[in-house]
């Protein structure tokens, strides 16, 4: 089961746990994190899970759960492996201890945080793209993915030893089209785009007269009228709130509708001049 909605992690610190069920009990059932102590507490998302299991909210096998393996480079002085161990064995250092933290025998979907540089794969990138492939071949793993990627690096996943990436991760910015050229080639080899920071990345734009007027004319808010653009077009978006009644209105977007000029509009909204027929 894919979710049609993410509820990131990130940046949550002692929050973590009770965020994470909170989500769960509001509706949400895929979750996203990173083994990246850095940015993320892997192991209160986990505790928040078991929380939300234990209370009957939710069962394992009705989450999907989303982690990554970072490169130390993201990361700051807690490592999930051994810096010495060959790329290969970090990845199933990193695997083995997401296990644990989340508290299950299995991931939904295993990300690259980002490969080494921002152009190209190296020997490293490739080397731990084929061990992600063969977590999935051993069957403790459904899907892999990548984070922040360019549309050359995609390009070369593609033709890369393993398994095809199902996911891509982006944070996704409206005066780039929405990401227009990574989720291009998402969709010409069917590939789901998830789309993070919709709201954060894109204040300047989301504050055109024509997105309110959108927001106004379907009785919504303005980041349910993003998360209703993002699904129009095939995105799988991630919202990161801590606030439980925003919670609830972005998982209400996914019942909300625009018209095809609607969509049309958005996706060209942060070049677009404002328009009194939006």
């Amino acid at each position: 089961m894919i979710p049609s909605f993410l509820y990131g992690t990130a940046w949550k610190e002692e929050r973590t746990a009770a965020l994470t069920t909170l989500a769960l009990r509001a509706g949400f059932v895929g979750i996203d994190t990173a083994n990246q102590r850095k940015h993320y507490f892997e192991a209160g998302v986990g505790e928040g899970i078991a929380a939300a299991i234990e209370a009957g909210v939710v069962t394992r096998e009705q989450l999907f759960l989303q982690t990554k393996f970072t490169y130390q480079r993201g990361q700051d002085h807690r490592l999930p492996y051994d810096p010495a161990a060959r790329p290969a064995e970090q990845v199933r250092q990193s695997f083995a201890k997401s296990l644990e933290q989340l508290r299950t025998t299995y991931l939904d979907s295993l990300v690259l945080h980002g490969p080494e540089l921002r152009s190209g794969l190296t020997d490293t990138d490739r080397e731990v793209w084929a061990t992600m492939s063969a977590l999935v071949d051993e069957g403790c793993v459904r899907h892999i993915g990548v984070s922040n990627v360019a549309p050359d690096q995609l390009a070369l996943l593609f033709e890369a030893e393993g398994h095809a990436p199902r996911f891509v991760q982006n944070r996704c910015y409206a005066r780039l089209g929405w990401d227009a050229e990574v989720r291009a080639l998402c969709g010409e080899h069917d590939v789901i785009y998830q789309g993070f920071s919709l709201l954060t990345a894109n204040t300047k734009a989301l504050s055109h007269p024509d997105v309110r007027t959108i927001a106004q004319r379907h009785g919504a808010t303005i980041p349910q009228v993003v998360f209703a653009f993002a699904r129009a077009v095939g995105m799988l978006p991630l919202t990161g709130t801590s606030d439980p009644k925003h919670m609830a209105q972005d998982l209400e977007a996914m019942t909300l509708t625009l018209t095809p000029e609607e969509v049309e509009h958005m996706g060209d909204i942060a070049i677009s001049p404002p328009s009194r027929h939006a």
